[in-house]
């Protein structure tokens, strides 16, 4: 298949939905849910006008540059005073949460899959625990919920990934039975300081660096024009690669070093985030629609049952458990624990991460690449449906009875 065919069909694809994205974004079928489904129908499982031969790194890399951008552009737009009152919700979801959800899953995956190993297991858990930051803006950005559930649940999907990386490579590490029990309890401490330090560290850096240079340069009326659309995907890059490259978690600089920007870039703010917004939406788009064509369709073409009742588990108690036993005590209503507990989508980080552990050759590789898929497909298809519906049904309710969360 040529590839000019191929782009033609992508970027006749964008051009339309663009078309038709502003009706869309108000009804349940948005976003990734469209990108998916076109996917699936252009690809090799459907029309074959699409059929690409990608291999794990590419779509790796893809995914990896797509949650950059959106982590970094996400966070710069994000409310600070909000956040500053309500900074104990995303705390507790990630410090508390978090692992509860991990361990929940597996003790789950232990129930369903009697052939996989305890770490393919933690390894399984592990990959679907982060939330999407991406997959979760039909919810982020409607603001009939109230700003402090969504600035919660922002700040949690913009960090619980970055987290979950050095998690995964300590399992990924143990799997290779590379190391002694000494050295696994160095790792359990020396992974997670790396990826969070240096991933913060290189945050901060560069968005001190990038806005200083930023106000100066409009300060002398030197940028302007089509230029302002580039600088905030440039230090979103800047702030993943160096990360990356230095052993830290690159997400996790991505997050900070947008907290930072938008804290510091006031005036400019908007004009410089609303051209990298749409640069996230077609990374988003592109890549949501290549995980349609090349995974969608071999599992729907060869389901495997436990694939899918594992992947509503963890859509489902696996995620609203421990979101219940994380938030005890801070005074939420139980309608508010659902809807924080069931808007947690799987979505680009779990892409990512399979990629990473297919890389491994695991004997139950095969198994753990159909449960993270069908999880993040029926998290494309429940949370994109029911992203509107919800949200509004809820702030009606909750303002119904005259509660501010």
């Amino acid at each position: 298949m040529s590839e000019y065919q191929i782009l033609a069909v992508i970027a006749a694809f964008v051009f339309a939905y663009c078309l038709v994205a502003g009706r869309l974004e108000r009804t349940q079928f948005n976003g990734p849910l469209v990108y998916v489904a076109c996917g699936l129908v252009l690809g090799p499982f459907g029309l074959k006008m699409v059929d690409m031969n990608l291999d794990g790194e590419t779509l790796k890399t893809l995914a990896e540059i797509t949650l950059a951008v959106v982590l970094f552009t996400d966070s710069a737009g994000a409310n600070l005073p909000v956040l500053r009152r309500i900074r104990r919700l995303p705390a507790r979801l990630l410090l508390i949460g978090l692992p509860l959800t991990i361990a929940l899953g597996l003790f789950s995956g232990a129930l369903i899959y009697s052939n996989l190993s305890w770490i393919e297991l933690a390894l399984l858990a592990t990959m679907l625990a982060p939330t999407d930051a991406a997959l979760g803006q039909a919810v982020i950005n409607n603001e009939a919920v109230p700003s402090s559930l969504r600035e919660g649940l922002n700040v949690e999907s913009g960090l619980n990934d970055g987290i979950c990386v050095p998690v995964l490579l300590l399992f990924l590490a143990i799997s290779s039975d590379s190391l002694d029990q000494g050295a696994v309890l160095t790792q359990m401490l020396e992974l997670p300081l790396k990826a969070i330090g240096i991933g913060a560290a290189v945050g901060v850096a560069s968005a001190l660096i990038g806005c200083s240079s930023i106000n100066a340069s409009v300060k002398r009326n030197w940028i302007n024009g089509a230029w302002t659309q580039i600088p905030v995907i440039a230090l979103a890059l800047v702030c993943f690669a160096i990360s990356q490259w230095l052993g830290g978690s690159g997400f996790i600089a991505c997050f900070v070093g947008g907290l930072i920007f938008g804290g510091i870039i006031r005036e400019q703010k908007q004009p410089l985030l609303k051209a990298a917004d749409g640069t996230g939406d077609v990374l988003s788009m592109i890549t949501w629609f290549i995980f349609g064509a090349l995974f969608i369709g071999d599992c729907l073409h060869h389901p495997e049952w436990r694939a899918i009742v594992y992947a509503l588990l963890s859509l489902s108690v696996v995620r609203i458990i421990p979101v219940f036993l994380a938030v005890t005590g801070m005074g939420l209503q139980t309608d508010s624990k659902l809807f924080i507990g069931w808007f947690g989508p799987r979505g680009l980080a779990s892409i990512v991460f399979i990629v990473m552990v297919n890389e491994a050759a695991l004997p139950g590789a095969k198994t753990l690449v159909q449960a993270v898929t069908w999880t993040v497909l029926l998290s494309v298809i429940l949370h994109g449906i029911t992203a509107n519906p919800l949200a509004n049904a809820y702030a009606k309710h909750i303002k119904a009875r005259g509660d501010t969360v």
